[in-house]
């Protein structure tokens, strides 16, 4: 009997060595090179095709100097206003999201764009505890080895954006017929206004949602200080 359990915790240990060697080597990698894919965008590209529509990814990366400087300012005023200050996680934001769950149907998030962007990039889409503690492990890590710069560029370019639109640099074009580097301060708010729900909600279409989030997004940009990246 105490063989199995010799055995069983070799395994364990050796699935955790694992674990963490390949998610570092993960990070480290993403670091210098572009993700690719998400498991996000296969996702929806099989609900595409389940819905009888193409498959479509449409995704275009661009470096953060080629973003237009309104539109980094619109995704900290609209999702992580202490991006900067902070280390990857906003315990004020999340206790006040956990609050107002509590007693609300309509479930709100208190996500930083560092938790975001580890959930995009190396996360399944879904909610549960296991992987809510692998966006946590996956936030440290990008926090200690990435520049708040590079996760900013990593986060505009991976978010969804519509259907089928992932990127900013995508979303530029199919909203505005624009690059990223030409978006106004108003159409950073709008692209960001529909970063809840970019499936149902459009920046050129807005409904009285999307209209008064982005007043509220233009507000908040006006009144974050200097970003220095």
């Amino acid at each position: 009997m105490n063989g199995i359990w010799k055995l069983i915790w070799r395994i364990v240990k050796l699935a955790f060595i694992l674990f963490v060697g390949i998610s570092l080597l993960m990070v480290l990698l993403y670091r210098f090179v572009s993700p690719p894919v998400t498991w996000l965008m296969i996702t929806r590209g099989f609900e595409r095709k389940a819905d009888g529509k193409e498959w479509k990814i449409d995704k275009h990366w661009v470096d953060f100097d080629s973003i237009a400087e309104p539109m980094k300012r619109a995704a900290v005023a609209a999702e992580d206003q202490k991006f900067l200050a902070h280390y990857g996680f906003d315990f004020a934001a999340m206790e006040k999201a956990i609050d107002k769950n509590a007693h609300s149907h309509k479930l709100i998030g208190g996500s930083t764009i560092s938790q975001q962007t580890a959930k995009n990039v190396f996360l399944w889409p879904g909610r549960s505890y296991v992987r809510k503690a692998f966006e946590a492990w996956f936030t440290m890590l990008i926090e200690v080895f990435w520049s708040k710069k590079r996760i900013m560029e990593v986060y505009l370019n991976e978010i969804e954006m519509g259907d089928g639109i992932y990127g900013i640099e995508a979303a530029a074009q199919n909203y505005y017929h624009k690059h990223a580097s030409q978006l106004s301060k108003r159409e950073s708010a709008a692209i960001a206004s529909i970063f809840p729900n970019p499936l149902h909600w459009s920046p050129t279409n807005p409904d009285y949602r999307v209209r008064h989030h982005q007043y509220l997004i233009l507000k908040n940009m006006r009144r974050l200080g200097p970003m220095d990246f």
